[in-house]
């Protein structure tokens, strides 16, 4: 089964016991008629998410669930999850609700598609019309143009948690935490092209934002820095030929 795997879908949660269970019925919905499999990785969450998913097993056998026994934060629950994924494609979402499922066969599809270019290796969302407040609209756009200033990796909205790209491309890069909001800069520093398409975005139905601006903003300053020397220090070889 696991050969013939096309897409993974990896969604971290915390707290999210309220959407679950609809997101992972929309998701089933939205892929019927592909060969793929979805992973909830629960970071270490204090509510009845886990209880939740593992019932939910049973409904779907699509469904695998993974449990962090501490809490780690989002990019290594999208990391546990790409680690653990048996699809060559894969394909993340937020666990909160807001990113459409019935966005992910588009940027499948865009990815795979006959007349990609050949170092096409990520299609991300991008939030239309986002459904969040305005202070936290404000918050977004703020970070995202300091990022594009310094990184010049032509993505307006990095905080969009939808994408579809190739596994053995992320499992090649640096890991560190927040890695999953500079991944456009780190692809195209290893030489791939990255696209971009319009996505819906929903307001949250249940739950609270794990998230605040200052919060983002103290990390993103340090972070910037971090990706800032990754990308200078790298070195690229063009490719290995053997000989």
């Amino acid at each position: 089964m696991a050969n013939s795997l096309e897409f993974s879908i990896v969604v971290p949660v915390h707290n999210e016991a309220g959407n679950v269970g609809h997101l992972i019925e929309e998701i089933a919905r939205s892929l019927d008629g592909r060969a793929f499999e979805m992973l909830f990785v629960d970071d270490a969450s204090t509510d009845d998410t886990r209880a939740v998913l593992v019932e939910l097993k049973n409904r779907f056998p699509m469904l695998r669930v993974l449990g962090h026994r501490n809490n780690a934060g989002q990019s290594r629950a999208i990391r546990s999850g790409i680690l653990a994924a048996r699809a060559p494609v894969i394909g993340t979402l937020d666990g909160d609700g807001q990113n459409d499922p019935a966005d992910l066969p588009d940027l499948y599809r865009a990815l795979i598609r006959a007349d990609a270019p050949a170092d096409l290796k990520m299609v991300m969302g991008r939030r239309a019309s986002r459904k969040d407040t305005a202070w936290k609209r404000f918050g977004s756009r703020f970070a995202n143009n300091i990022r594009q200033r310094l990184l010049k990796d032509d993505c307006d909205d990095s905080g969009c948690g939808i994408k579809a790209f190739y596994r053995d491309v992320y499992i090649s890069l640096p890991y560190f935490d927040h890695l999953h909001r500079y991944m456009p800069a780190l692809f195209r520093a290893e030489g791939h092209q990255v696209e971009y398409r319009d996505v819906n975005h929903r307001p949250r139905a249940t739950g609270t934002s794990n998230y605040t601006n200052f919060g983002r903003l103290g990390d993103a300053l340090s972070d910037l820095r971090g990706v800032i020397w990754l990308i200078r220090r790298r070195r690229n070889p063009g490719g290995a030929d053997e000989l």
